[in-house]
């Protein structure tokens, strides 16, 4: 009930203001405590990054078990309500869609325009990429960002409740602030690592439900392992791969990997497709995630 729930809260309202939303401010902690975390020795990094991390876990985890506590002491009803509105700023399904959404319309308005607009999600040079590049890149993101935003911190909230989703959300944090290579490969290393390990189920129980809910199911989950193999992350080369098949189009980083090779390039349709079926993904791990909370009742919260 509770993760339905915030998932429609999600749908009705989307992110709450930066002022007072919990992945801001866990933002703002991992910016400050990295300022100079890089420019440490290996040893030295590594061990720093490690305590800091923990640290800002510990109080992530303290917080929200203070909170959950609290709030079961609530009638049963009310109850629901408060975890759901506390569960929802850890989510982003609105806001995920809309930004790919949006690159898919700006892109409508020229190339300049679609680069400018993908550069919001993305990491990488988006100087460069052309139509088919750009709307690769935004299915990628769409795809990797449906386990990290969405299914990971519910999956993680129905085993460990409040606390679980939000040290979740914490690490996916660090690892999207701190988790580099180069400079940051010893600083960060612990925070990709932790990631990694907390994403391992969430992304391929993502990749399922990215392929059984299009065509041909059955050959393209048996396709599966070998193409997400092609990327160099453990994690998210599952949900971009199960898109990739059950669109049939290829989705590639330049000089790093092909996902589908043999697919054809994304058109507007496929776009339209993927935000439907990511959507429907996300509905039916919900459903599949609460329903499991019923049954075990000891593992979830509420």
């Amino acid at each position: 009930m509770i993760i339905i729930l915030s998932l429609l809260i999600d749908r009705w309202w989307g992110e709450p203001p930066a002022r007072i939303h919990p992945v801001v401010w866990m933002g703002h902690y991992l910016k400050r405590a990295g300022r100079d975390l890089a420019d440490h020795g290996p040893r030295a990094a590594f061990l720093l990054g490690t305590t800091l991390w923990m640290a800002g876990a510990a109080v992530v985890a303290a917080v929200y078990g203070y909170a959950d506590v609290a709030i079961g002491k609530l009638p049963v009803w009310l109850d629901i309500i408060v975890t759901a509105l506390l569960l929802k700023p850890l989510l982003a399904l609105r806001m995920l869609l809309g930004e790919v959404q949006a690159v898919e319309d700006s892109l409508g308005r020229g190339i300049e325009c679609g680069r400018a607009r993908l550069r919001l999600i993305v990491s990488r040079d988006t100087s460069e990429l052309d139509e088919n590049q750009i709307r690769e890149s935004a299915l990628e993101s769409l795809a990797e960002n449906l386990s990290d935003s969405v299914v990971a911190p519910l999956f993680w909230f129905a085993l460990f409740g409040l606390p679980g989703a939000a040290v979740y959300r914490f690490a996916n944090t660090a690892d999207a602030m701190w988790g580099y290579r180069g400079r940051w490969e010893w600083a960060g290393k612990f925070a990709a690592r932790a990631d990694d390990l907390l994403n391992l189920i969430p992304a391929r129980m993502t990749a399922a439900g990215l392929l059984l809910v299009g065509p041909h199911r059955m050959a393209l989950l048996r396709r599966l392992p070998e193409e997400a193999a092609r990327t160099p992350s453990p994690n998210s080369g599952w949900p971009m791969s199960a898109l990739a098949l059950s669109l049939n189009v290829r989705l590639r980083k330049p000089r790093v990997y092909v996902l589908n090779e043999r697919g054809t390039a994304p058109a507007a349709a496929d776009v339209s497709t993927a935000l439907r079926r990511a959507e429907f993904t996300a509905w039916i791990i919900a459903g599949l995630l609460a329903i499991g909370m019923q049954l075990v009742p000891r593992v979830g919260y509420g």
